[in-house]
C-alpha cells in the first residue's frame, strides 16, 4: 500500500471515529429559565442594586453544575441589566432549582418606568447561556420569555 493510500484510509478511518463518537455525544436540552420576581435592594439615581429572583428547570438525565450564567435582561422594550454571574449551583437531574442574581444597574429612567409601572405582571426577555463546569458540553444557551411581578 502506496504512503498516499495509507493516509487516505488513515483520514476515512477518522472520520468514521468522529461521526461514530459525535451520536455517541449525549446532547443537552436547554434548561428553562423564568424570572419568578425583581425587588430594588438599594440604589441612586445613578446606580441600583436590583435582585432578581429566579428559577431553573432541568430537562436532562443529569445534573447541571452551573460554573457561570451570562446574560442580557429586557423588561418591557427597555434593557434592565446584562451581565456574567460567577455564583456556582447545581441544578439536579430532571430537577428544579431556584437562585437570586445580583444585578447592578445605572438605567435610572427605564427602572423608574418599570418601578413606576402599575402593571400587575411585566414582560421579560432574558437571553444568554450557561456555563458548565463539567461534561463535553459546556455551555448552553438560553433564551426565554415570560412575566413577573415586582416585589
Amino acid at each position: 500500500m502506496s504512503a498516499r493510500a495509507a493516509s487516505s484510509r488513515a483520514l476515512r478511518v477518522a472520520l468514521l471515529l468522529l461521526v461514530a463518537l459525535a451520536g455517541c455525544v449525549p446532547r443537552l436540552e436547554k434548561p428553562e429559565l423564568a424570572v419568578l420576581g425583581v425587588s430594588l435592594e438599594h440604589g441612586t439615581l445613578f446606580e441600583q442594586h436590583l435582585k432578581v429572583h429566579m428559577h431553573v428547570r432541568n430537562p436532562n438525565r443529569r445534573a447541571l453544575a452551573v460554573k457561570a450564567l451570562e446574560y442580557r435582561l429586557e423588561v418591557g422594550a427597555e434593557q434592565l441589566a446584562h451581565g456574567t454571574s460567577m455564583q456556582s449551583f447545581t441544578v439536579p437531574a430532571l430537577g428544579e432549582s431556584e437562585f437570586d442574581l445580583g444585578v447592578t444597574t445605572d438605567m435610572a429612567g427605564a427602572l423608574l418606568s418599570i418601578l413606576g409601572s402599575h402593571a400587575e405582571a411585566l414582560d421579560y426577555h432574558l437571553v444568554g447561556k450557561v456555563t458548565l463546569s463539567e461534561g463535553l458540553a459546556l455551555t448552553i444557551p438560553f433564551d426565554q420569555h415570560g412575566t413577573f411581578r415586582l416585589r
